[in-house]
């Protein structure tokens, strides 16, 4: 196996284990008839801190886990692909940062799921895209537009129970990892893009032949 095969098993494994954890969690909640809401982030209450860290592994049910299984899998394996050397700080950035905020500022309710995540990883990949201008950077960002670009709707203050402050804070944090991470990834050409066309590959022929005529 190659380094480029490994490093692509390598992008897709992690985000699968941690995808693998909230599903295991979820299921757990259902055999054992039990309720994880309480560990969810509650702001400014002291008991609400742990959700800090527990809030995204917990999911209100499989259909709300499931909106959120696809995009950490492609958005996680992507940022983990394109950006090795940034990866893991924009996850814990994301991950503590955006429930940070939330404690402080969010409504008084329990905000509970892994969006806040998607939208950091969402906001990261998009505007990294624009602010390095390299072909692989701005390739990816149209992808991730086209794909997920519609979900800048979850930012905009509802009352339906979906928690947009986790998802406004996300994307926050994951637009300024763009900019702080931006060197962090040096760009990597690849032999393709160093291949002169045709035209400039074939060499120039000097002739002295005369192909006019007087």
């Amino acid at each position: 196996m190659n380094d480029e095969k490994k490093k692509l098993l390598s992008s897709i494994i992690i985000p699968f284990g941690f995808i693998f954890l909230l599903w295991l969690l979820q299921i757990a909640q259902v055999i054992l008839n039990i309720n994880l809401i309480s560990f969810g982030l509650y702001p400014r209450k002291v008991s609400g801190l742990i959700g800090i860290i527990t809030a995204p592994l917990i999911h209100a049910g499989f259909g709300h886990l499931f909106s959120n299984t696809l995009p950490l899998l492609f958005l996680g394996a992507g940022i983990l692909y394109f950006y090795p050397n940034s990866a893991f700080k924009v996850f814990v950035s994301v991950y503590f940062i955006s429930g940070i905020f939330v404690w402080f500022f969010a409504r008084s309710a329990y905000h509970i799921g892994a969006s806040g995540l998607v939208y950091g990883f969402v906001s990261f990949l998009f505007f990294s895209g624009l602010i390095r201008r390299d072909t692989r950077s701005i390739a990816l960002a149209l992808i991730v537009t086209f794909l997920y670009g519609s979900i800048i709707w979850g930012i905009i203050p509802q009352n339906n129970g979906i928690s947009w402050e986790y998802h406004l804070f996300g994307s926050l944090v994951g637009i300024t990892c763009a900019f702080i991470f931006k060197k962090s990834d040096p760009y990597k050409k690849y032999e393709w893009e160093d291949e002169p066309d045709d035209d400039e590959s074939r060499p120039l022929e000097i002739s002295h032949r005369k192909d006019f005529e007087l």
